[in-house]
Order: structure tokens, then sequence, then C-alpha cells
């Protein structure tokens, strides 16, 4: 493994931390509200995503989707005191239909079909927060998604292995996050507009 590889493993987890500590501390304090559909499914799909990437060589990069894993389920824990109480049919659809993409991926034996099963799941994660957010922007942290973009294409430069099973993922996460984040700007500037 090269030094290069740890050293983006390693500024890609301080900037995932970095965004998450904040946003944990919001969350705490009842300022932010995040959506507990979102976050459970988070929290497996990158578990499942971390052990897809070790098996298939990614080695430091690998380290910073775990980490990843493990915040996501920090912030699952307190979103299911402090988060967002507001579950819709369109939550559940997500949520259900999410839960079915994870059960498909236990089944198939072939990796970058996986990936793409856990891709489609965690785009259905991204509902809930993306329909919240619309309605209550301020609610959401674009820091902590702007900074998690960051981190995921750190995470890209980190892998050992750079195969579609292993950037595939961070690639359509770190886009995501990117429309997200100026989601929540845009609805901001909107919702400061129409009030004034």
């Amino acid at each position: 493994m090269s030094d290069y590889h740890v050293l983006f493993a390693v500024s890609a987890a301080i900037i995932g931390i970095a965004g998450f500590a904040p946003y944990f501390k919001d969350v705490l304090k009842g300022t932010k509200k995040p959506h507990v559909f979102t976050w459970a499914i988070w929290s497996l799909l990158t578990g499942l995503i971390f052990f897809i990437q070790i098996t298939d060589g990614g080695g430091a990069g690998a380290w910073v989707t775990g980490l990843e894993s493990l915040c996501c389920f920090a912030i699952l824990a307190v979103a299911y005191a402090n988060g967002e109480k507001n579950i819709t049919r369109i939550d559940w659809f997500c949520f259900i239909t999410a839960l079915v993409a994870i059960a498909l991926w236990l089944l198939a034996h072939q990796p970058l079909l996986a990936v793409f099963l856990v891709i489609a799941a965690d785009i259905l994660g991204y509902g809930p927060t993306l329909r919240k957010s619309w309605h209550k922007p301020h609610e959401e942290t674009a820091m902590l998604y702007t900074l998690s973009s960051i981190h995921w294409l750190l995470s890209i430069v980190a892998l050992q292995s750079l195969t579609v099973v292993n950037w595939l993922y961070p690639g359509v996460i770190f886009m995501i996050d990117i429309i997200l984040v100026a989601e929540l700007l845009i609805r901001r500037r909107q919702m400061s507009t129409a009030t004034r």
C-alpha cells in the first residue's frame, strides 16, 4: 500500500469526522432533525459497502467507508430519539424498497451487481431527507454534506485497488451529497426571500 493511499484515507477520515461532530452535537441539542429512515439505510449500506471494498482489495480507501458506517450508526442512535418524527408514505416506500434492495444484495453473488443494488438503496435512503429538506431546509446541515462529498472524493483516491466495484459507490454518493447541498442552499434562499 502506498503512503499516499494512507494519507488520503486519513485526510478523508478527518474531514468526515469534522462534518459529523457538529452535526451530532446539533442533533443532540435538537436544532437539527435527521430522518431516522435515511440514517438507518445509510448505516446498513455503508457497512455493506465497507465489506465489499475490503474483499475487493480497497485497502485504506475502505477504512473511510468503515468509519462512515460507524458515524452513520451514531447519528441513527440520536436520530431515533431526537430526529424527524413525520414519517410519510413515500418515506415508508423508500425505506421498504431500500430493505428489499439490501436483501437482493445478499442474494447476489456478483460484486458489481451488489454495488448497483446498494447504490439504488442508498439513493432511496436520501428520499426522506430530500423530501424533508425541501420543506425544512434549516433542519439539515449543508456543511455536513459538503464535507461528506469531499471525504468521499478523497476516499476514491485512497483506494488501493481502483476497480468499478470500489469507486462507484463513493463516486455516486459524492454527487448526491452535492445535489443535497444545492437543494438546501436554494431552498433556504427561496424561503428567506419569501419572508421579506
